[in-house]
């Protein structure tokens, strides 16, 4: 089994932290920019794409702050999803943290996957 490689991206979200934590953790607020769809029973999602699924249980959750995801079908104990707001304390600029993983090889393309999403995300928001 290959080792995933951990990375971690950083964006400006001009949002309130409140709005952006509904979107980083509702499932009707995420399947406007994460996945297709999302449906969330008996504390498990499922994010649904171009007719695949991927269910994930949460791990940790800080309200008003982070979401932590652990895919259920990966064999990676150590791997996760990580979304996190952070507020810049010098420039009140609010950022989303995401931290992932992805096999080395594809490191590149999992970031501009999520560079794809956020840009969804910022659409939405209106920013």
């Amino acid at each position: 089994m290959a080792v995933k490689t951990q990375f971690e991206l950083e964006f400006i979200i001009n949002s309130s932290p409140k709005l952006l934590y509904n979107y980083i953790t509702t499932p009707s607020a995420m399947s406007e920019w994460f996945a297709d769809d999302v449906d969330f029973k008996e504390g498990i999602y499922t994010f649904h794409w171009d007719g695949s699924h991927e269910k994930a249980k949460v791990i940790s959750k800080v309200p008003g702050k982070s979401i932590k995801f652990k895919w259920l079908e990966s064999d990676d104990e150590d791997t996760f999803v990580e979304l996190r707001i952070e507020i810049d304390d010098l420039t009140k600029e609010l950022a989303l943290i995401i931290v992932d993983f992805a096999d080395e090889d594809e490191v590149e393309e999992a970031k501009m996957l999520w560079e794809s999403q956020i840009d969804d995300l910022h659409a939405i928001i209106g920013v």
